[in-house]
């Protein structure tokens, strides 16, 4: 069993930590002793999932823009080496791309040093197999090897080669873009097109230079393309509203077609419109949609909980497909989009409102640049008849207002907590003439009312990771949200455990 310090690394399917000093009263976890116990799990681990001996393992090694990254990717990399392992460290990287090595590379395994959006002195360990991305089960096993100190044996015959592999992934992006829009001058499809960037200063300048420049769009306008692990001018994060608010900025000052932004290491993506008008949370699972099921007789789209009434009617009366929410985690989202198909149900699309997109047909793997290059072909197909992105929205019914309440867990036990606070809340609801509870919901509850009732629904659910309860109302009409939470707040009245 995890003792208390690497039961806080886990952190889902990644491992995190504090890498760096500079943050108060926040001591680094992630030392050089313990990225090396971590490093030595993973080998324990990897050579009993793949049966193979160290000495014949290869294993690529990336990181992400962040302060912490050549340190601990001195450390992994050199200590891939004692167990005579070929190692390729590929330096600033995304973390699809260290997954795609992988498929490219013939690598048996994959690290990524990135902490997503997380503040600079943060930092982590992300794990791939050819298979995909590890599960939270998988990460729990490597952390218990490094807490025991388990070891296999060090071997002769280790090496680090450093290659340039994100030039052959950019490659890999333009000749999907070529062979999406098929234009006719072929190399050159998106001649004519300004698309700006905003990588936040993360790993994702590449896009703008290695792929949107080749292919003949003018990028100028673009910023913080530079990788800078300070993240000096805004989080690297398509949630945040500072971030949004700068693509949107650089669209319009730009007057560009089209603006994309990616987290720190370009798992997620998110959109602007030629208005500036945001394609993000509600809008991107909607156009994702709308790529992912188009030429397909219907099909499912997962997502998670927390997506819109309005999402789901466009999503089953405009496009024909079926929506499945799900539990939020973007690896849950994935892990059920990948067992419907297993299990006859095709499902093109799995997608998170964070902007961790997965599609079937690039190995569900959760890939920023990759959804940002499916929307940019549309964008040049709608040209050719006189469209543009936003028109493919028209019908998506947005809420008037939204809001997101977080209570705080005091009971120390909190998973049992919240699980008893949501079955009272069944419990509450079902009594209800005017509550209506979701029985196509898998996370929490969800209850929705008419519109004299607010216009609108709420949904409660437990943290995935933390002793936080979060609460989200949406209402179609001005007000509504208001009048919902003060239905809900007869029901706080009848419980205890959340910090109010």
């Amino acid at each position: 069993m995890l003792n208390d310090f690497y039961k806080k690394l886990k952190s889902g399917t990644d491992i995190r930590g504090v890498a760096s000093e500079g943050v108060a009263n926040q001591s680094v976890t992630l030392t050089d002793d313990v990225v090396n116990a971590i490093t030595n799990g993973f080998v324990v681990w990897i050579t009993e999932k793949t049966g193979k001996l160290s000495s014949e393992l290869t294993v690529s090694v990336g990181r992400d823009s962040r302060i912490s990254g050549e340190r601990i990717a001195g450390i992994v990399t050199e200590t891939l080496k004692k167990f005579g392992i070929k190692v390729f460290y590929t330096g600033l990287s995304s973390t699809p791309s260290m997954f795609m090595t992988t498929v490219d590379l013939d690598c048996d395994g994959a690290i990524q040093i990135t902490a997503s959006h997380h503040p600079f002195n943060r930092n982590g360990l992300k794990f791939f197999t050819p298979e995909g991305g590890l599960e939270a089960a998988d990460i729990e096993v490597i952390l218990q090897h490094a807490q025991d100190a388990d070891s296999v044996q060090y071997a002769e015959g280790g090496s680090i080669e450093k290659i340039d592999y994100m030039s052959r992934y950019s490659e890999h992006l333009c000749d999907i873009i070529k062979k999406g829009v098929n234009a006719e001058d072929y190399d050159h499809p998106l001649k004519g097109f300004k698309i700006v960037v905003d990588a936040g200063n993360g790993a994702g300048g590449f896009y703008a230079d290695k792929v949107l420049s080749v292919l003949g769009a003018d990028t100028e306008g673009s910023v913080y393309l530079e990788p800078d692990g300070m993240f000096p001018n805004h989080v690297p994060n398509p949630e945040d509203k500072e971030a949004m608010d700068s693509i949107s900025k650089a669209v319009i000052d730009s007057k560009a077609d089209l603006g994309v932004i990616f987290d720190t290491d370009v798992d997620r993506g998110g959109a602007v419109d030629s208005y500036g008008k945001e394609i993000n949370r509600n809008r991107l699972v909607a156009l994702a949609s709308v790529i992912a099921l188009e030429g397909s007789d219907g099909g499912t789209i997962v997502t998670d909980s927390v997506t819109s009434s309005g999402l789901k009617e466009f999503i089953e009366k405009t496009l024909g497909g079926k929506h499945y929410r799900y539990r939020r985690g973007y690896k849950n989202v994935i892990d059920k989009g990948i067992e419907l198909n297993n299990n006859g149900e095709y499902c093109p699309l799995a997608i998170e409102t964070s902007g961790h997109a997965a599609m079937k047909e690039n190995y569900f793997l959760d890939d920023g640049a990759y959804l940002c290059t499916k929307i940019i072909i549309k964008m040049a197909q709608l040209k050719k008849e006189g469209k543009t992105i936003d028109m493919l929205l028209k019908d998506l019914k947005e809420p008037a207002e939204s809001r997101e309440i977080r209570f705080k867990i005091k009971e120390d036990d909190f998973r049992a907590c919240g699980e008893r606070i949501i079955a009272q809340l069944e419990s509450y609801a079902a009594e209800q003439s005017d509550w209506i509870v979701a029985d196509d919901n898998r996370e929490g509850i969800r209850v929705s009312f008419d519109k004299e009732n607010g216009d609108g629904w709420f949904l409660l659910r437990l943290s995935v990771h933390d002793p936080i309860m979060p609460l989200n109302i949406e209402s179609d009409s001005v007000g509504g949200v208001d009048k919902i939470y003060e239905k809900f707040k007869s029901f706080l009245k009848t419980t205890d455990g959340l910090e109010l």
